[in-house]
């Protein structure tokens, strides 16, 4: 399923960079650094084991690329499902990522807690212990989470080079400065480092929503 090089979500980056300079505008990055600094909203979603999958879409289903992400090998899939929250209050067509993983788990924004009448709490991805679980929905049959659902906490993915450069290590905070007339500084942002990704921050559409986040809007990470 994976397009072959270059990466169909690096070419879309670079061709917004070309659009912006045409127009004498700049895209939010940090050219100081190895690599591009990318900041991207994350709109709520959710992971799904292999026996999830089939549960909520029928025996041997295998999820479908619909868009391909930042990260290689990462996408948005076709599928999605309904949740169930408490008092039966729903989100619908919550949108899947791929591939598989060997955990359940939902991230949610502040705001889609609110709206499921609930409380989520703040967790780095994978760290599920003790959360909310909830009701899922698919077109093949229900299953139940007895826990998984979280807020992510804002983090940053780096290459070892990247984390050299800014001379931090996995797990440590940085600062993330957002510019423009809604700046704001994120001041707990985690530091996920691994060999096969790219300089990228992560927030939700609540945090996005609250700087204003355009493509232009000027970016910055402090150690």
């Amino acid at each position: 399923m994976q397009p072959s090089s270059p990466h169909q979500a690096e070419v879309a980056h670079l061709v917004r960079r070309v659009l912006y300079g045409r127009l004498g505008r700049s895209v939010p990055r940090q050219a100081a650094g190895p690599n591009p600094l990318v900041v991207n909203v994350s709109a709520r979603h959710g992971h799904l084991t292999r026996d999830a999958v089939e549960v909520l879409f029928g025996k041997g289903h295998e999820l479908r690329a619909m868009k391909w992400l930042y990260q290689e090998g990462q996408f948005g899939a076709e599928e999605s499902v309904t949740l169930i929250g408490p008092r039966s209050r729903v989100i619908s067509n919550l949108r899947i990522l791929g591939p598989c993983r060997d955990i359940n788990q939902i991230e949610l924004a502040f705001t889609d807690s609110i709206a499921l009448g609930f409380e989520i709490p703040v967790r780095n991805s994978g760290n599920i212990e003790g959360t909310p679980g909830c009701m899922l929905m698919g077109p093949a049959g229900f299953f139940e989470m007895s826990h998984g659902v979280i807020r992510a906490a804002p983090h940053v993915h780096m290459h070892p080079d990247d984390a050299a450069y800014y001379g931090v290590a996995n797990g440590d905070f940085m600062r993330l400065q957002v510019g423009g007339l809604c700046g704001l500084s994120l001041n707990r942002l985690l530091v996920r480092v691994s060999e096969n990704v790219k300089l990228e921050v992560h927030i939700d559409t609540d945090e996005g929503n609250a700087c204003s986040l355009q493509p232009d809007t000027p970016v910055r990470l402090i150690s």
